[in-house]
């Protein structure tokens, strides 16, 4: 039986990565933006698209202290990486409206914009939101 902690190159194939550059309408595409400049949002937060993904029932593990390799701004929040697990072990999808990792950013990209710490522009308190749920949040052991 495989645990949760120990992933194997199988299910490092239906986790997706999502770095906020992907979605982020300040880069460029070479600067690592994955969707077209239009549908893109303002510097987006780890903390958001793990929001809005884990909103629509997906299987979400949030790494805070990953970094984007291209990601040359080392603040807070621009860090963060989220792991979404695209499909299941049989190799469907785990939402039939998202077979693709595309489809999953132009989603999160899409509802950002409507989050409640967007629309008020409150302004940083978004970490507060999911401190009690999730299990591991990326405090795992540091290797050398």
């Amino acid at each position: 039986a495989a645990t949760a902690g120990a992933a194997s190159p199988a299910d490092k194939e239906r986790f997706i990565c999502i770095y906020p550059a992907y979605l982020n309408n300040k880069k460029t595409i070479a600067e690592g933006r994955r969707i077209p400049i239009d549908k893109a949002v303002e510097n987006p937060t780890s903390t958001e698209i793990q929001d809005v993904c884990a909103a629509v029932g997906f299987n979400v593990l949030l790494e805070k202290n990953k970094m984007y390799p291209r990601e040359w701004n080392r603040d807070m929040q621009y860090r963060g990486r989220v792991r979404i697990q695209l499909k299941q072990d049989d190799g469907n999808p785990c939402l039939p409206q998202f077979p693709t990792r595309k489809s999953v950013m132009l989603y999160a990209a899409e509802t950002i914009p409507k989050l409640k710490t967007r629309t008020q522009k409150m302004g940083g308190s978004d970490q507060s939101l999911q401190q009690g749920e999730g299990g591991k949040k990326g405090k795992g052991k540091k290797k050398k």
